[in-house]
């Protein structure tokens, strides 16, 4: 049974309730429907959700139909999974934004498949090496290519580390907020259930939610 649009209003209510109480800047949030219907895609869109993500590029192919209808309402759809270079073209048309940029390959394909796209760069910061993103050190470059091949690079994007150690995790996310501010960039894309109030606390701008408003994964 599908969640009713009454419920997930309600739940995005109360994510951004606690939001409110742990930071006094603008936050967006990002309701992730990975593995949820279609359905499930136009109810978040009516329960007034602004952001979507997706994770799989054959998966937002498949609700076509569904996310079109939600993007000419308004509501914003990005990508937010490991993306594969021969996937970036299942992506095109479909999607505002990939927030998982982290290779020279990938921004080059996108600049050809989905030209004027917006970026966040995904930056790896916990040293994990089954964590996607570029290292720290190859930010720079990443982001002189993606301006130069016509992309919009609004900021930067992170995936907290797999131990949820509390210091560790603050670590990753503040080094992430300095690179932004270093490099002028306004989003600051990391945070999601499992570490949401640390993130906040750590100056991110947007955070990805899934489970604590839709429940468990189909």
């Amino acid at each position: 049974m599908e969640l009713s649009v009454a419920t997930i209003r309600d739940r995005i209510s109360n994510i951004s309730q606690q939001i409110e109480s742990w930071s006094r800047s603008s936050v967006d949030l990002v309701v992730v429907t990975k593995t949820h219907s279609s359905e499930v895609v136009r109810n978040v869109a009516a329960a007034g959700a602004r952001v979507i993500g997706e994770n799989y590029a054959q998966e937002v192919r498949e609700k076509a139909a569904a996310i079109d209808d939600i993007r000419s309402s308004g509501v914003d759809v990005q990508f937010i999974g490991q993306l594969q270079t021969n996937k970036v073209r299942l992506l095109a048309g479909l999607v505002d934004c990939i927030a998982s940029v982290d290779r020279a390959s990938l921004v080059d394909e996108i600049a050809k498949r989905m030209p004027n796209t917006r970026l966040h760069l995904q930056v790896n910061t916990t040293g994990e090496a089954n964590k996607g993103g570029c290292l720290p050190e190859a930010l720079p470059q990443l982001i002189e290519r993606s301006i130069e091949r016509g992309l919009v690079v609004e900021g930067l994007m992170t995936v907290g580390p797999t131990s949820a150690d509390e210091q560790t995790t603050r670590e990753a996310f503040r080094q992430v907020k300095e690179l932004a501010s270093t490099f002028g960039l306004a989003v600051r894309n990391y945070g999601m259930s499992g570490d949401l109030r640390i993130a906040v606390e750590e100056g991110s701008t947007m955070v990805r939610i899934g489970s604590a408003i839709l429940g468990a994964r189909n």
